[in-house]
């Protein structure tokens, strides 16, 4: 199922079912003079709502919540964002205001003090598992990657793998922003992830599409070819 919820900027929130009680939702930002997609995931509990990363585009952030609380009759009341940068942290400041416990990693929190990003309220140091009415969700940190500090999230009932910027689409044809980037050690953080994680039902990447759950392999095979040059 797909709901498009046109409401700030030209390019409108989009909101996509993915299985059970979790949804991808899907804002865009201008990137060197063109909008570029970042996915963040929600997670309906009878609890509350739990949000994975929070929209890049921070104007999205009050249509994101108005349209969870009209489909679902529940809240947001935890956010974690997987690591420091804008499109993952931009709404941490808004999801604080509006309630909801805001958590990064202490790994991430040093670096967006250091790089001026916003930050969470709340700190986990070590893999987490959090519990939400009925749902579980869990952190782990594979190595750096993307960025030094990047984790995912496991969602084990539902079989979902979400990445963040530490995996590629397989629409991707390279590896995006390598400004934090340590590419000799994001292969085997990749591996350690696969071992750890053996059979997903879903891989969601941080930007593009996520139809296809070969985005592991294909981050490895984008990293094979960056060395290559």
């Amino acid at each position: 199922m797909f709901l498009s919820v046109a409401y700030a900027q030209n390019t409108p929130l989009q909101i996509t079912h993915l299985t059970g009680n979790c949804y991808i939702f899907t804002t865009f930002h201008d990137y060197k003079g063109s909008a570029v997609s970042a996915n963040g995931m929600y997670m309906v509990t009878d609890a509350g709502v739990v949000l994975c990363d929070t929209p890049w585009d921070t104007t999205q952030c009050k249509p994101l919540c108005d349209s969870i609380f009209r489909r679902h009759q529940q809240k947001v009341v935890l956010c974690i964002s997987t690591h420091a940068h804008e499109d993952r942290t931009g709404g941490l400041p808004f999801f604080r205001r509006y309630g909801a416990r805001t958590y990064t990693s202490v790994f991430t929190d040093s670096l967006c003090r250091i790089k001026k990003e916003h930050r969470a309220e709340f700190l986990f140091k070590n893999d987490t598992v959090f519990r939400v009415g009925e749902q579980t969700i869990q952190t782990y940190y594979p190595g750096p990657g993307h960025a030094p500090d990047n984790i995912v999230l496991w969602i084990k009932n539902a079989g979902i793998l979400y990445g963040g910027c530490f995996i590629k689409s397989t629409e991707a044809t390279d590896l995006g922003n390598l400004g934090d980037a340590n590419t000799n050690a994001w292969p085997q953080s990749i591996q350690n992830v696969k071992r750890k994680f053996r059979n997903p039902a879903y891989v969601i990447p941080g930007h593009q599409g996520w139809a296809n759950k070969a985005s592991l392999d294909h981050t490895l095979m984008l990293l094979r070819k960056y060395k290559a040059k």
